[in-house]
């Protein structure tokens, strides 16, 4: 089936009552027939639900349509969408395991594995995103895993995943995409040989800014063998109401995503032309770097975000100038997170990118200068006018 009809349609067998709408089933536990099935169940030896730490029907539910969508055999869903980054690092990874990653995702997730896995023996080589080379000469014989968001947060460059995953498999190694700013809805990177697909369902896959989700999907092997017998014992659980809001959340993913899209590049468009405007950064303009890369892998739409660089004569300024177009606004909300129906904004180097060194935002490419904006679903000449009032007013 079509994954318009995949998303609205895919899920566990219906109960008893036959509801149309899947069903939220909000318990810890399940009781068992007898005391010989519980033993099995809870051995992995029969299906069925045990403990809501990593069983759940409404979770199984979501897990199931996320897989459809990515095209995977199996997913498992988690807290937040770095929690899902932690479940993969926790799986796969141990001491003197070496980790290549793109220097240019989340400000969170290179804390993370450059940081907090350091502690524990893996290391990690930060890259350019765009430069396959790069990525080539950084292969060590303890190379476990490349890890890779496309398009990054917020300068949307987009890496070639199919080179990556060539890199990636002929070092023995796997490759993980951070598929969050485009979603199933507009690109799936296992079609490019991707192995694990890394979500934060917070965003796109609500599509509100409801709840806090995330998920790995991927081979069953990987996803049963690998991750969810960590999850079981660490406990990184989506709860069942999230779950139940995300998998809701995706009926509409398609729609939303072709919407957003279409305003998000025609907002880019009018940034361009807008005298205090340095640079805009966004895939779904001719020019951006990897535009037709980008326009391959993305279904030929460039996602709903767009970030872009504000003039000034020094980074102080170009801050002071940022801050004032934000401050500015009336429509937009100053928020960090992104994929609502409502556009967000924010300035990088002080919100998602803020815990980095200034020398890691600059090798990000997150200068002072740089908003964000994640485009909802109002109407195009509202958001326009909305950042006019600071772009007009800006010395």
């Amino acid at each position: 089936m079509h994954r318009d009809t995949l998303a609205v349609r895919v899920a566990v067998d219906k109960s008893q009552y036959g509801e149309n709408s899947e069903a939220l089933y909000l318990t810890s536990s399940f009781i068992q027939s007898d005391a010989e099935t519980a033993v099995r169940r809870f051995a992995g030896e029969e299906e069925g639900f045990t403990y809501s730490r990593f069983t759940n029907p409404t979770v199984t539910s979501m897990e199931q349509r996320l897989a459809a969508l990515e095209g995977t055999e199996a997913c498992v869903g988690t807290a937040s969408g770095m929690a899902a980054i932690l479940l993969l690092c926790m799986g796969l990874l141990k001491a003197g395991d070496h980790v290549i990653c793109s220097q240019s995702v989340f400000g969170s997730t290179i804390k993370l594995i450059g940081g907090e896995f350091g502690k524990f023996g893996v290391q990690t080589t930060f890259v350019s995103q765009t430069d396959v080379a790069q990525w080539r000469a950084a292969v060590q014989p303890n190379t476990r895993l490349l890890f890779a968001e496309t398009p990054t947060n917020p300068l949307t460059d987009v890496c070639d995943i199919q080179a990556l995953a060539d890199v990636a498999h002929a070092a023995g190694a796997l490759l993980a995409v951070d598929n969050c700013f485009c979603s199933p809805a507009l690109q799936q990177p296992v079609k490019f040989g991707a192995d694990l697909i890394i979500h934060s369902g917070t965003k796109y896959l609500d599509g509100q800014g409801r709840v806090m989700a995330g998920a790995v999907c991927g081979s069953k092997q990987l996803i049963e063998e690998k991750l969810v017998l960590v999850l079981r014992s660490a406990g990184m659980t989506l709860s069942a109401f999230n779950a139940w809001i995300v998998l809701k959340g995706m009926e509409t993913l398609s729609i939303r995503m072709q919407a957003q899209s279409a305003s998000a590049l025609a907002l880019a468009t009018w940034l361009e032309a807008q005298p205090a405007i340095a640079r805009v950064h966004y895939s779904g303009l001719k020019s951006h770097p990897q535009h037709a890369l980008a326009m391959r892998q993305q279904s030929g739409l460039g996602g709903a975000v767009v970030s872009f660089d504000v003039k000034g004569a020094s980074p102080e300024a170009a801050r002071q100038n940022a801050f004032h177009l934000i401050d500015s606004t009336r429509v937009c909300s100053i928020t960090a997170n992104l994929g609502d129906t409502k556009t967000t904004i924010t300035h990088p180097a002080s919100t998602s990118h803020g815990r980095l060194t200034e020398e890691q935002r600059q090798a990000a490419g997150i200068g002072q200068g740089l908003i964000r904006v994640a485009v909802g679903l109002e109407h195009i000449d509202d958001l326009k006018a909305d950042l006019a009032r600071g772009l007009d007013t800006l010395s």
